[in-house]
């Protein structure tokens, strides 16, 4: 058996990341990876203009205060100053608005008094104050996004405002989905006695989307051999990784790792040192244009959800091009709950994180923790990490948990 964290530096080793690029529109680009440098001819900002509601001066105006001052024009966000500043001048202004010739301070409106065109300012700014100058945030030419990043609503504003009305992004990868079992029915099927419904298939097509790529269900392949042998070669065809569960472990009907093999993959690891998910199988296939990965996982559900978010998606987070980011997310936690483990292996148990004032804190989820018993999985942000030749971890430790879900405020 691999250890967890060998297993991991392994995976991420094999893993080549795709460098095919597309375009989309802005409005689409929101979770792709940027394929290319993203440079604007424009300034941030495009002129000088005011960060403030108030009144555009010449700082030397109002060095000394009271001081006052002929209000010359008004200019609203959106429209060109029409007039130049001359010594005792001033223009009333408002947030966003291009500055007139001859001003070079903000004075805010609440630290003057106006009377008709007359105003008074009752406190002195500093030179300078509360004026955006021109490419002071980011200058034309210059690299404004990085290839590698993943496009959030910050990278979607700055696109739109630098009118990259098409943006270059990374392909999406294509993962295949396969199913082995004769008890896997689909979940439109009645249940006959001994079998139960593929959940996996859903399940990681779930996970798949989320992380950024294009799930590709590829249905149940029942426990032949000819069969198992078609589908794996049929889903290496038209995906970039191939994702299996069930038929790594030793039984009788555990045919995925000599087919790999048969088929020409090079298998590297074939068990790790984790519960649940001990039985995982992981290949490569390195074909010209691009080296493709194959993850034989566990068939029972929790272990199957474990392995993937332990060790698949970090690959896949880099075989999509992110340049950085792929690692699992692990934090400091307190547990709320005692933690027990058989000590043979690296041992996680699932549960709720929560962030609270005093960090994180973990609840196990109640209900027994075996590998088949999906039904507790459901809530699920946190894998509570017992480490290897630990038996119990007492609550009110502090834990390593490994975050799957979105944290909330508790």
């Amino acid at each position: 058996m691999v250890p967890a964290s060998d297993a991991e530096k392994l995976i991420l080793d094999l893993v080549t990341p795709l460098d095919e690029t597309e375009m989309v529109p802005v409005g689409d680009c929101l979770g792709r990876v940027l394929g290319d440098t993203i440079r604007s001819q424009l300034d941030f900002p495009h002129w000088d203009n005011s960060a403030m509601d108030g009144y555009a001066v010449r700082h030397g105006d109002v060095a000394t205060v009271p001081a006052q001052l002929t209000v010359i024009e008004e200019i609203p966000a959106g429209q060109v100053p029409q007039k130049t500043l001359q010594p005792g001048e001033t223009a009333r202004i408002f947030t966003g608005s291009m500055l007139p010739a001859g001003a070079d301070t903000i004075v805010m409106q609440e630290n003057t008094q106006r009377q008709g065109v007359q105003v008074t300012v009752l406190e002195s700014p500093k030179a300078q104050a509360f004026v955006r100058k021109r490419g002071s945030f980011y200058q034309a030419g210059a690299e404004l996004l990085t290839p590698g990043v993943c496009v959030g609503a910050a990278e979607v504003a700055v696109l739109a405002a630098a009118q990259c009305e098409m943006v270059p992004v990374r392909r999406r990868p294509r993962v295949a989905i396969l199913s082995t079992g004769d008890e896997l029915v689909t979940v439109d099927q009645p249940l006959g006695p001994g079998q139960i419904v593929d959940s996996n298939r859903y399940a990681l097509a779930a996970l798949i989307a989320q992380t950024g790529a294009i799930p590709v269900p590829l249905g149940i392949v029942p426990d032949q051999k000819a069969a198992t042998r078609e589908a794996i070669a049929e889903a290496l065809a038209q995906a970039d990784m191939v994702i299996s569960s069930g038929g790594v472990s030793v039984g009788d009907y555990d045919y995925v790792d000599q087919i790999l093999a048969e088929l020409g993959a090079t298998i590297h690891i074939r068990a790790v040192a984790v519960k649940p998910g001990k039985p995982l199988t992981v290949a490569t296939f390195d074909a010209e244009e691009q080296r493709q990965l194959y993850f034989g996982l566990p068939g029972n559900p929790v272990s199957s959800l474990v392995s993937f978010w332990r060790f698949v998606q970090p690959a896949l987070r880099k075989l999509s091009g992110l340049a950085s980011g792929w690692a699992p997310t692990f934090v400091s936690a307190t547990t709320d709950s005692d933690l027990r483990a058989g000590g043979k292996r690296e041992t996680f148990l699932w549960g709720r994180l929560c962030l609270g004032n005093d960090g994180y804190r973990f609840t196990l989820a109640a209900g027994g923790h075996s590998s088949g018993n999906l039904v507790n999985l459901t809530r699920t942000n946190g894998l509570a990490q017992v480490p290897l030749g630990e038996t119990t971890i007492s609550a009110g430790s502090q834990i390593r948990a490994l975050v799957v879900g979105q944290v909330f405020n508790s």
